[in-house]
């Protein structure tokens, strides 16, 4: 069985879209799938499956909507998609890794769409888009730069969730213990 990452989108800010971890779980593994592991309360999941990732999204979508009555994103990556995004960082030379996001993309954006976007414009707030995820070096706190989620999914026109380098370095952890 493959090994997959759940990133769900908006669930627990502010008081919102509550979704408590252990109830997430456990309906996961009602709906099949194996060793269900979840990290923090913002949405990330790690499990074993052998279902295909956008078949998985639109599932998990419905599931969750059934189950809970909120329309949340999700996003999937199989464990080899997240070391890929782990290893292709071009800022992981930075010291500071709470500078660090990762912005990970529903499907890939139009290439028109990212020439749109000129990096210039947000320095000293550096990012790269590559594939399915958008780099972020970012001088100051995430609250304060205009490199959001809602940023990058107006102008690339693509669903969106963003997590910091600690968050998906543990998600690689939670990984690994699966293997």
């Amino acid at each position: 069985m493959d090994i997959k990452i759940t990133i769900l989108r908006g669930i627990n800010v502010g008081g919102h879209r509550k979704i408590l971890m252990a109830d997430l779980k456990q309906l996961l593994e009602k709906n099949g799938l194996k060793n269900v592991a979840t990290y923090i309360q913002s949405g990330n999941v790690v499990f074993n499956t052998d279902e295909d990732n956008s078949v998985l999204e639109l599932k998990l979508e419905a599931i969750i909507k059934s189950h809970f009555g909120h329309d949340v994103p999700v996003i999937v990556r199989s464990k080899d998609e997240l070391l890929k995004v782990i290893e292709r960082n071009p800022f992981k030379t930075e010291e500071d890794i709470t500078k660090l996001h990762v912005t990970f993309l529903k499907e890939q954006p139009q290439q028109l769409d990212i020439d749109q976007i000129s990096a210039d414009t947000f320095k000293p707030d550096l990012f790269s888009i590559e594939d399915k995820t958008v780099y972020l070096c970012l001088k100051k706190k995430y609250h304060e730069t205009k490199l959001s989620t809602n940023f990058f999914e107006k102008n690339l026109q693509v669903g969106a969730t963003t997590r910091n380098w600690k968050t998906t370095l543990k998600l690689l952890e939670l990984c690994n213990k699966l293997s």
